[in-house]
């Protein structure tokens, strides 16, 4: 049974349309991630599913119960959610154990109760020892822990995520990232998560529902999504692939704007037609063959280089092992794998 289902959602602000169609299953204790990067609408649609926006039309299912259709509009404290926000939304003159606590006030649990609940969200979050300590004393990473923690408390039946990460320094956003990972391995809460960060969405999720301009255009796993991407858009976004548009003909692909042309890989050669070549920087190689082209810019990486070459209004970029060499040098690029889509038909 699906955890939740959305079907056919759409929101417009104005004459904005801003969520068009929407259709997305997540199953019971699955981690959902809606990635895309900003304006395409992924938290439109998760204040949907929280109740904090209502769709034009629509149908939004939490397990057996329909919280959003024709006549339906079940308010978000009856949806059985919790929700951590990008900006914490902690309130300062609580301490951390009156923060996680408030959730559960209106529940009329007896006292015992409520302190042993507070204390298992701080022991899930490793903030017991902070229980005391107000919001002002507390680091980013330790208040979007508070958060987490008043999330989880009430045992929600979905988790929901909304750039919990983003306003958190490199190192605190790999912990929190872990984090996170643990917390759903320990408790099996279902989670949806919002982010524009596709590494984060590849380490964490199960599945990865990809958005650009309202519209899911794939939902896969993420190794899956990373090596079989079903559109030029995914393939950019989701690993940063080489976009070239331009026709490929004799066993290359000419690249439109440019002279330049580049060898097809061997399982490509006999394709011909307009279209759109997607190519992993891991899989361009810099050797004794191929296309030359001026390096513009060596980039080291510590495990790897980056290296960058113009390619008309854009640029080709390669990663690989470290090479002795400079900007300006030519160097020789081939490709060993690459992806082809042709170029959509008229209409």
């Amino acid at each position: 049974m699906a955890a939740i289902a959305l079907e056919n959602l759409v929101k417009a602000f104005g004459a904005t349309p801003v969520v068009r169609g929407l259709t997305l299953d997540v199953r019971e204790g699955e981690l959902v991630s809606l990635l895309g990067p900003s304006g395409c609408g992924k938290t439109t649609t998760l204040r949907m599913l929280a109740g904090l926006e209502h769709p034009d039309s629509g149908v939004i299912r939490i397990g057996t119960e329909t919280v959003v259709g024709p006549g339906v509009r079940v308010p978000p404290e009856k949806r059985g959610l919790g929700m951590v926000f990008q900006s914490y939304a902690v309130w300062p003159h609580r301490s951390v154990e009156a923060n996680v606590a408030y959730p559960l006030a209106l529940r009329r649990l007896s006292k015992a109760e409520l302190a042993e609940r507070v204390r298992q969200a701080l022991r899930w979050v490793r903030l017991e020892a902070l229980a005391t300590r107000m919001p002002h004393e507390l680091s980013g990473g330790q208040l979007q822990r508070v958060a987490l923690a008043r999330a989880l408390v009430s045992s929600p039946r979905v988790l929901l995520l909304d750039e919990p990460l983003s306003n958190l320094d490199a190192a605190l956003r790999e912990e929190l990232r872990a984090e996170i990972a643990a917390l759903r391995a320990r408790l099996g809460t279902t989670m949806v998560f919002v982010t524009h960060d596709q590494g984060e969405a590849l380490a964490l999720s199960d599945r990865i529902a990809v958005m650009n301009h309202g519209v899911i255009e794939q939902v896969d796993a993420p190794e899956r999504l990373y090596r079989e991407p079903s559109t030029p858009f995914v393939a950019a976004f989701v690993g940063g692939a080489n976009v070239f548009t331009g026709e490929a003909r004799e066993g290359a692909f000419h690249c439109s704007g440019c002279e330049l042309a580049f060898g097809l890989p061997e399982e490509l050669r006999s394709r011909t037609g307009p279209g759109t070549l997607v190519v992993r920087p891991e899989d361009v190689e810099i050797g004794t063959e191929g296309t030359a082209l001026p390096l513009s810019a060596r980039l080291f990486l510590g495990h790897a280089a980056e290296y960058r070459f113009p390619v008309g209004d854009t640029l080709l970029r390669a990663v690989g092992a470290p090479l002795d060499v400079r900007a300006g040098q030519v160097l020789q690029v081939r490709f060993r794998k690459a992806k082809l889509f042709p170029a959509p038909g008229p209409g």
